[in-house]
């Protein structure tokens, strides 16, 4: 979706650009608890610009996360209710193919249960199962540029360079790449607790979600240039049995991913009311109230696209370009825009740009959004792809390890 903002070769760019200031922003985030003797993005914050800061970083810090599992929510309903279309006997007024039903179920058996642990660590094999799933949904989505891509006719100016809206995909790239609020908890369960270890685990975590982002975008975009959806997978066609089986993966690496931001979202909750501490009950009730509101919410309203952008300028943003470049600054002992200063200061003014223009865009040119509905292509006769033998073996045997 960020190349129908930015066009693709800007695109490309800016989703490098914005993976070089997540990388260096993540590492002066803990470079500035270490200066400040703090643990935490809110102790930092505190420590340096006092309560005020505080309650709006808690603010960012728990709206981010609270908006992303929204967003998972749609992009499960969306997805799961058309891989159960693909089951016999399942027809669109069937219950198995009710957005609504799937988000729910799916809530009660699996995410809600996952977010009720206290310990991060205990999803490790969890994580790990949605990083193995990514990997099988990049192969679908390269093999349908191959064979898909050819058959759709490409939209008018579909590989200019840039677009006049580009400030808008820098909010979307940021919502993809943002893991600060969580950088504190997943620094402090490392074994070698030191900032060069810390470096080297997020270049590699950094370059690797970059170059998976890169081939999405890429592929993704060659395939569908300017029909594109904010959910790609909104974009294939419903008898697509390789495309089912990349949806089926998609949506279970959503689900698993969806804990980890309630832990966020609950350490927010506890570090602003409870003093950082909650008891079992209120572990609990807590935990019921996240999930049930993010559930009400996913229910209420669909449109993936304009709650990617959103988050994106609104939480996204400051998290990553504003405040850990700002409590750098505030705890250096340089002047601004001198030495090793520099880099924060450009990324500073740099979100403050971005965050401000997106925001005005976002609300002067909201994205359409076409929920749930067939594409054109999909109606013509030679767009029936036969299912390979391979596809029906991976979706058989998905299938079965999910029972």
């Amino acid at each position: 979706m960020t190349q129908l903002f930015s066009g693709l070769p800007l695109g490309l760019f800016l989703l490098v650009l914005v993976a070089f200031i997540t990388d260096y922003s993540i590492i002066l985030l803990i470079r500035g608890g270490n200066l400040s003797g703090t643990n935490s993005y809110q102790s930092l914050v505190r420590s340096t610009f006092g309560i005020t800061g505080f309650l709006v970083l808690s603010l960012l810090q728990f709206l981010y996360p609270f908006i992303a599992m929204i967003s998972y929510n749609i992009i499960s309903g969306d997805t799961l209710t058309k891989v159960f279309q693909r089951l016999p006997g399942v027809g669109p007024g069937h219950i198995l193919a009710e957005r609504h039903f799937i988000i729910a179920v799916s809530t009660i058996l699996f995410t809600l249960p996952l977010s009720l642990f206290r310990n991060i660590s205990k999803l490790g094999k969890v994580s790990l199962l949605s990083m193995v799933l990514t990997v099988f949904i990049l192969i679908t989505v390269i093999i349908r540029a191959a064979t898909l891509g050819p058959h759709i006719p490409p939209t008018e100016n579909a590989w200019v360079f840039a677009r006049w809206n580009a400030i808008q995909a820098v909010g979307v790239m940021s919502f993809a790449f943002i893991c600060h609020h969580n950088s504190f908890m997943i620094y402090g369960s490392l074994k070698e607790q030191s900032l060069s270890n810390w470096s080297r685990v997020t270049h590699m975590s950094v370059g690797s979600a970059m170059i998976v982002s890169i081939l999405f975008a890429a592929t993704g975009y060659a395939t569908f240039t300017g029909y594109t959806q904010g959910d790609i997978f909104e974009n294939y066609c419903g008898n697509d049995d390789l495309a089912t089986f990349g949806r089926f993966c998609f949506g279970i690496s959503i689900i698993t991913t969806f804990p980890l931001e309630c832990f966020v979202t609950r350490e927010v909750v506890s570090n602003v009311f409870f003093k950082g501490s909650l008891n079992n009950h209120a572990h609990v009730a807590v935990t019921l109230l996240i999930v049930a509101a993010c559930t009400a919410l996913s229910l209420a309203y669909d449109c993936l696209g304009m709650v990617l952008v959103l988050n994106g300028v609104v939480s996204a943003t400051p998290l990553i370009f504003i405040i850990p470049s700002a409590c750098y600054l505030k705890l250096s002992t340089e002047r601004w825009f001198q030495g090793e200063n520099r880099i924060p200061c450009l990324i500073l003014i740099a979100g403050v740009f971005v965050m401000t223009t997106g925001l005005i865009m976002a609300v002067m040119f909201p994205q359409d959004c076409s929920h749930g509905a067939e594409m054109f292509y999909c109606a013509t006769s030679n767009l029936s792809i036969s299912p390979t033998p391979l596809t029906e073996l991976l979706f058989q045997n998905s299938t079965q390890n999910s029972r």
